[in-house]
């Protein structure tokens, strides 16, 4: 067990015929009880500094594992999110693939029905155009035939048309007098 400052203050040593002066043994000793007493307080800082940097450093170790595990949790968040992430690009791009192959093909299938209405408006225009010349042309071999100039030969007295429109009410009336049975 080691000494402590009152192990060597208590110590009393026999006294021998021609031994050491007592008061420089004394004095020496006093000495060395404050030198060790100092050495002693000193040593227990040294070993609470000690203790407290222990308990630092495994704190610092504890947060360290920590640390380390949450940088592992969130790589593997990281990774998972990634991996979704180009899931789901993977799904927004087939989606709109597939809108798109919809839309291009609606949008042929509204010009080949555009198309067919042209071609078919066309048809038809051709046959009414066909239709007008033949009227028209109709028209204009009316309008040549001599019979236009014998309308213009005729002269009608307007007392020959009275004349005649009272000889077809007189006839008129001659009918509607007549019982019927």
């Amino acid at each position: 067990m080691p000494l402590s400052p009152l192990d060597i203050h208590n110590k009393e040593f026999t006294r021998g015929f021609r031994g050491y002066a007592e008061d420089e043994v004394n004095e020496f000793l006093d000495q060395v009880i404050k030198d060790y007493e100092i050495i002693l307080r000193e040593k227990k800082e040294l070993e609470d500094q000690v203790q407290t940097m222990i308990e630092k450093m495994n704190h610092y170790n504890s947060l360290e594992d920590t640390l380390q595990k949450s940088i592992v949790v969130a790589q593997e968040a990281a990774d998972e999110v990634r991996r979704n992430s180009q899931k789901e690009a993977k799904l927004i791009v087939k989606e709109a693939e597939k809108n798109a192959d919809r839309i291009i093909n609606d949008a042929l299938t509204k010009a080949r029905k555009v198309t067919i209405e042209i071609d078919e408006l066309k048809k038809q225009s051709k046959v009414f155009r066909n239709r007008f010349k033949m009227l028209v042309e109709a028209q204009l071999d009316l309008l040549n035939t001599g019979d236009w100039d014998h309308l213009l030969e005729y002269d009608v007295d307007l007392t020959d048309i009275q004349d005649q429109h009272r000889s077809d009410e007189d006839e008129a009336a001659s009918t509607d007098s007549t019982p019927s049975y």
